[in-house]
């Protein structure tokens, strides 16, 4: 049986541009951009997973909204379930803490953006919806 991995992302949007941070370069697929969030951990809602990914990430704090899109994307070694929440900045400002970069994106430039497979079509639809 395939492994499932459950991972929870942040659509945050803010004066038209779309918030994204980049991957390390000590992680699998370094150096891409993502929609920032991270790993459900074993007893943890998708929500409060959210909220502590993003202050540990970004060092913010964010009011988790409903969810955007559901993406599933079948990597070469496991299942992936992404839950994507509208969210909105509460406190602090994004900063890169344990990421490369934070950086606030135009919609149209997002698919043109280093995306794991998984980000890519989110990232497509929003160019075509916010653009």
């Amino acid at each position: 049986m395939r492994p499932r991995l459950l991972v929870v992302a942040a659509l945050v949007v803010s004066e038209g541009r779309v918030l994204m941070s980049q991957r390390r370069a000590d992680q699998t697929l370094p150096l891409h951009w993502e929609f920032p969030g991270g790993k459900v951990e074993p007893g943890e809602s998708p929500e409060a997973a959210l909220r502590r990914e993003i202050d540990e990430e970004l060092g913010c704090q964010v009011r988790v909204g409903a969810i955007f899109e559901v993406v599933f994307h079948a990597y070469d070694a496991f299942d992936l379930y992404m839950l994507v929440y509208r969210c909105q900045v509460e406190a602090g400002t994004p900063t890169a803490r344990q990421v490369v970069a934070v950086a606030w994106v135009d919609p149209a430039q997002l698919p043109k953006l280093k995306l794991p497979p998984a980000d890519l079509p989110l990232a497509e639809r929003l160019a075509r919806e916010l653009s």
